[in-house]
């Protein structure tokens, strides 16, 4: 009798074991089911942010969503590079190594065909990494010897500011992933944490950066300018603070500011060229140059050329 009722209670035992894992695999299914779900939305999302995105950059060359219309622009002033000198500034790159090395062909052939015994420059305005997916690339590209054959000026933007801070404080990584800093994980075959909240994760994906960030990309990050001046011309990354002599700019508002410098209309002297927010097409005035036109998202890259006088730009 005792073994019989031994064995009954195992059995049942067994039952409620066997019903356990059938609720397990069920609650897993339905996991699986919601999170399918909830990816094919997110991405239905960015699909139409996108799209709104770029209905915005082809509808409203200089002008973003709530801005009043802007008064007629001034007439440029002459501004001019040194003679001799032939001086060509990139926009906003964002991980496309694609669109810069297109951009860089066309830039060749200019060179080839214009420039003379005339010295390069080449200004590159920052924000090399994050949103596309070829961050790596970018910087193994700008490093290459097609483009440091000439003279080269890379500046810092607020993106490779977000880049150098994750590597500093893991914790920074969910606020970077923000900003596409996921894709440049990627590019550099880390794997980006599955989640904005798992500490743990984080601190693994910045170690695993660290071990795979080539010792030349660290000292390309870490040496970047914030501005330069040649000639009548100041390129710095997103703008200059407004009332504020240009000796006393802080590096935060020249890698971050946007509507108080946008929205000004006095002068600081040179005329300022500058990325950082994104427009359909380069704009032109007598103050500022804009050339950031929104690449990873348009697919359209810009350069400027300044040869003494004259500006022209190149697109993809």
């Amino acid at each position: 009798m005792t073994g019989r009722l031994a064995a009954r209670r195992r059995q049942r035992q067994q039952d409620l074991m066997d019903e356990v894992r059938r609720q397990l695999a069920r609650i897993g299914n339905y996991a699986e089911d919601a999170r399918k779900r909830l990816a094919g939305f997110a991405y239905r999302l960015h699909d139409r942010l996108l799209e709104l995105f770029r209905n915005v950059l082809t509808s409203a060359p200089d002008a973003r969503p709530g801005e009043a219309a802007r008064p007629a622009a001034r007439p440029v002033p002459p501004s001019r590079v040194p003679d001799g000198e032939r001086v060509y500034a990139f926009g906003d790159i964002h991980g496309r190594a694609d669109l810069l090395e297109r951009l860089f062909a066309r830039v060749e052939a200019d060179i080839a065909a214009n420039a003379g015994g005339d010295r390069v420059t080449l200004v590159f305005l920052g924000d090399y990494v994050d949103r596309g997916f070829q961050s790596k690339e970018v910087i193994d590209f700008l490093l290459g010897e097609r483009v440091t054959r000439h003279g080269c000026v890379y500046l810092k933007g607020n993106h490779e500011e977000a880049f150098l801070k994750f590597l500093q404080d893991p914790g920074f990584g969910p606020r970077w992933a923000g900003y596409g800093g996921a894709e440049t994980l990627t590019s550099y075959g880390v794997r980006p944490p599955r989640t904005r909240t798992q500490a743990a994760e984080w601190g693994a994906a910045c170690e695993a950066l660290r071990a795979a960030l080539p010792v030349e990309h660290r000292s390309f990050l870490n040496r970047l300018d914030i501005s330069v001046t040649i000639g009548d011309y100041l390129f710095v990354h997103a703008g200059l603070r407004p009332g504020r002599a240009i000796p006393d700019q802080t590096e935060q508002d020249a890698l971050w500011i946007r509507e108080e410098f946008l929205n000004d209309t006095s002068s600081f002297g040179p005329i300022v060229v500058h990325g950082h927010t994104p427009i359909s097409a380069p704009h032109r005035d007598h103050r500022r140059i804009g050339i950031d036109t929104g690449a990873y998202l348009t697919g359209r890259l810009t350069a400027a050329c300044f040869v003494r006088d004259e500006v022209h730009f190149l697109t993809t």
